[in-house]
């Protein structure tokens, strides 16, 4: 199933996609709904509203109580970098208002000049879960969705702590829907996974190179504290970054950003300068 947060008439709501119709869940976002017991079934089962399509794509999850990201996470990428696979996983967070929609614009802080790109699969989970092994951990993954982590390079380096350039508001887009986890789409495992920057493809890997799997994130993070149903983990991004390139490559106003997963979809982001 694809399930997704629409905005309607100046709200939102939780919805089932059918190809081009969207079928009401009745709540009015997909964290919401992903709190409601056996929330699988009745999103399979839902015979509510029927809004069609184009329709306009809001965060996938609007308000959720955390957002957790990875960093340094695929193999062929660190092992080039000359560097050793970690122990750890490396953790940073985000703040909600980060987020935007799979179409929505992206917006380039008046106050960063150093803008950069990191495609990323991205864990919804479905089940509160503490303390998981990695059974427990892989149950409570609602799905799975496509997120840039959209980064101000210039702000992330200004100190060892990367989360002042990670969290500007309106720069993450996450969607445009969560492919549930029993979906033929994602059982196979390893994805195909790819960026464009105003047509270039400038990352491209494959989920199958993660050092962390889902899983395995899943029941390290809830080591430390308790995932809700709507949390999301970004699970990190391959090679390619501007930041790395010869010379360096940034996105600017106007840029089209298209970040893209082999059976979840994609987003299609325009970024715009921040006018204050």
């Amino acid at each position: 199933m694809k399930l997704a947060t629409i905005r309607i008439d100046g709200t939102t709501r939780a919805v089932r996609i059918d190809g081009d119709t969207a079928v009401d869940l009745g709540e009015s976002d997909l964290v919401d709904f992903l709190r409601s017991p056996d929330w699988s079934t009745a999103a399979a089962n839902a015979d509510g509203d029927r809004y069609e399509g184009p329709l306009d794509y809001a965060p996938l999850v609007v308000r959720p109580e955390k957002v957790v990201c990875v960093g340094l996470n695929y193999r062929n990428h660190i092992l080039e970098m000359g560097r050793e696979l970690p122990r750890y996983p490396t953790l940073f967070s985000k703040y909600a208002r980060a987020l935007v929609g799979a179409y929505d614009e992206v917006v380039l802080p008046a106050t960063a000049t150093q803008m950069d790109w990191e495609a990323e699969l991205a864990v919804v989970i479905g089940t509160e879960v503490r303390h998981a092994d990695p059974e427990r951990a892989r149950a409570a993954i609602a799905g799975y969705t496509v997120l840039n982590d959209v980064t101000a390079r210039d702000w992330q380096f200004r100190t060892p702590q990367w989360h002042q350039g990670k969290t500007f508001e309106d720069t993450t887009p996450v969607g445009p829907w969560l492919v549930t986890a029993d979906d033929p789409a994602v059982a196979a495992g390893g994805l195909g996974l790819a960026c464009e920057v105003d047509g270039d493809t400038v990352q491209k890997a494959d989920t199958g190179d993660l050092v962390f799997d889902p899983a395995t994130l899943v029941a390290y993070v809830s080591e430390i504290v308790t995932l809700v149903p709507g949390d999301v983990i970004a699970t990190g991004t391959p090679g390619g970054v501007g930041h790395a390139r010869k010379p360096a490559r940034y996105l600017h106003d106007g840029s089209v950003l298209v970040t893209r997963i082999e059976g979840l979809g994609e987003c299609r982001n325009t970024c715009r300068r921040e006018v204050r």
